[in-house]
């Protein structure tokens, strides 16, 4: 599996940017997708997941009602639309894969593939 993050970049407080991340090596509708992102100094941290079917989404509680997560599983692609972003958010984001889960999780070491990671910096 092979996970490919685009979308990162700079933007000022209250803007909005949407992350993008490719799929491939696999069939895309058998996993659960999760953004999760990295700070400098601090732990990698979960930001959304979405189930196969869009089913089920789940957010931390930091980003509920700004962010946005969905699927296109005709384009082997997961979304992160980021609204109102905040100079907190500034992060690495990572996408990751978790085969055949039953539920979306939060944890980082339930997810089995990563894709490297794009730079989201906000300004204030």
């Amino acid at each position: 599996v092979q996970l490919q993050a685009s979308g990162g970049g700079l933007v000022q407080a209250g803007g909005s940017l949407r992350l993008s991340c490719a799929f491939s090596g696999r069939t895309f509708s058998n996993y659960v997708m999760g953004w999760f992102r990295q700070a400098p100094g601090k732990e990698r941290e979960f930001v959304a997941a979405i189930s196969w079917n869009g089913g089920r989404i789940d957010f931390a509680d930091s980003v509920k009602g700004r962010f946005t997560i969905s699927r296109d599983n005709a384009k082997n692609t997961v979304y992160l639309r980021m609204n109102s972003l905040k100079p907190e958010d500034t992060a690495v984001y990572y996408c990751a894969a978790d085969y055949r889960a039953r539920y979306v999780y939060r944890q980082v070491n339930e997810y089995d593939y990563w894709g490297q990671g794009t730079l989201v910096t906000v300004s204030s």
